[in-house]
């Protein structure tokens, strides 16, 4: 994105509407992530693969289902360092890859494109193929694709969102700064987006969640991620009946996912209420 800076630059002050158009086309690409990132880690259990539609994702162990949100420009194994202590706590999980994410096919949009909306579906379909959700981990913007699912009706008995998107705005901040646009291609690209999809706040965490019946949830975030907002989940603690909120220091937006102590509060959290051929008994928390 650092190379096209230079035109977003000129734009703004020359040809605004073609700025917000080439923002508009920017802001639903998917940043390819190298397979030998993406490889599954080593230690995971006996993988069962699938395919539903466009996604294509993994099962491992058996029990109550717990499904694994990846975020933008993520991966289902992104989160792989929960699976292994989710199997052996006696779930079974599932991995997936959206839409023009991973090793998905492409989406609606087209090769290394998306929306949200379609991510959001995505977990919605996966969850119809294997079954009811007796728990959910997601990561960033998987926060919000998972919100949206359960405002069209998807229901899960716990919840935890690590280092939850809560407000688009404050990325589109991220953007300007990034790519030096100005308010004139910003309130085109917002004109564009409200066409097509509605006010870009209709997409902040707090006003997708009003007035829906909400499961408990545990919040992870660290307070000096530099892509998602600290204070969005601690703001969240008063909108999200139920939550809690666990904070890191010095894990950024990725490497909390990886945390042996925060894996671990999140696989406790998700065994508390196990349904019956679940876990009966849950670990002592590890860390702080």
């Amino acid at each position: 994105m650092q190379r096209i800076r230079p035109p977003f630059a000129l734009l703004e002050r020359v040809a605004p509407a073609l700025g917000a158009a080439l923002l508009y086309r920017t802001w639903f690409q998917v940043r390819d992530v190298p397979e030998k990132v993406r490889a599954p880690r080593a230690g995971l259990p006996e993988a069962t693969p699938f395919q539903v539609g466009a996604v294509r994702g993994r099962a491992y162990g058996e029990g109550p289902l717990v499904y694994l949100v990846h975020g933008w420009a993520g991966w289902g194994l992104q989160l792989g360092a929960y699976v292994a202590p989710l199997v052996e706590q006696g779930f079974r999980v599932i991995t997936y890859d959206a839409p023009s994410h991973g090793d998905a096919d492409p989406g609606e949009l087209g090769p290394g494109r998306s929306t949200m909306l379609e991510a959001s579906e995505a977990l919605q379909a996966v969850v119809a193929e294997h079954g009811p959700a007796h728990g959910l981990i997601a990561h960033s913007g998987g926060a919000v694709a998972t919100a949206l699912a359960l405002r069209a009706g998807l229901k899960v008995e716990r919840m935890v969102f690590v280092a939850a998107a809560t407000d688009f705005s404050e990325t589109l901040d991220q953007f300007a700064a990034l790519l030096g646009f100005g308010p004139r291609v910003r309130a085109g690209f917002l004109s564009r987006f409200q066409r097509d999809f509605g006010p870009l706040e209709d997409f902040a965490l707090p006003n997708v969640i009003a007035g829906l019946d909400l499961p408990p949830l545990l919040l992870i975030h660290d307070r000096a991620d530099p892509e998602t907002s600290y204070q969005g989940s601690v703001a969240l603690l008063d909108q999200w009946p139920g939550s809690r909120l666990e904070t890191s220091d010095g894990l950024g937006h990725r490497r909390v996912l990886r945390d042996a102590a925060l894996v671990q509060q999140a696989v406790d959290f998700l065994a508390e209420r196990a349904p019956g051929d679940g876990p009966a008994v849950v670990r002592e928390t590890m860390g702080e």
